[in-house]
């Protein structure tokens, strides 16, 4: 009876404990790779970016494709002001 009891005993201890255990495991043995990998890109693309800038240059990521828009806007309101001097 009383390594009946010890065992379910273990078995809840176990079902209490492994989450954070399991939680624990997987940032000792994933968690750092994860985050070395995050770094490793982070600073390739940053690399990338500054080769693609000259010194002193204005850089443009994407100019606006002007498909026509332009043509098809016909105006707004237009509000009537007074100029306060």
């Amino acid at each position: 009876m009383k390594v009946l009891f010890n065992i379910l005993f273990i078995f809840l201890l176990l079902i209490a404990f492994v989450p954070f255990f399991r939680r624990f495991l997987f940032h000792l043995l994933v968690g750092r790779q994860l985050i070395k990998q995050q770094e490793k890109a982070y600073r390739a693309q940053q690399q990338a970016e500054r080769a693609r800038t000259k010194p002193g240059g204005i850089r443009v990521d994407s100019a606006p494709q002007n498909n026509g828009e332009s043509s098809r806007f016909k105006g707004g309101e237009y509000v009537d002001y007074e100029e306060v001097k």
